[in-house]
């Protein structure tokens, strides 16, 4: 499966009823909520990534990409954005990005 391929799936499920869907019913309670969540699975992917667990870091991280993809969604922010970005980034080292942030 692609990232491209789970966020079909996502948009699919967020018209879904949330009475039906996970994805829905988090949607619903708006984008702070989405993003909630996605911090609470990137903290649990930590906690595996520092235990040394390769399933369960695996399993998180699992849920780390769908949540991510779910958060955009929140925002109206299209994956082809992101890749987009990363393209951009690849012209430049780590360093050279890092530096010409503005925030």
């Amino acid at each position: 499966m692609t990232l491209e391929e789970l966020e079909k799936i996502v948009a699919a499920r967020a018209t879904a009823s949330p009475d039906d869907s996970w994805t829905a019913r988090l949607l619903a309670k708006g984008p702070e909520k989405a993003a909630e969540k996605f911090g609470e699975e990137a903290i649990e992917a930590l906690i595996e990534a520092v235990r040394g667990d390769r399933a369960r870091l695996t399993s998180e991280a699992a849920d780390v990409l769908f949540h991510l993809l779910v958060m955009l969604r929140a925002r109206d922010v299209p994956l082809a954005d992101v890749m987009a970005e990363l393209d951009r980034r690849q012209s430049l080292s780590g360093l050279q990005e890092k530096a010409s942030r503005t925030e």
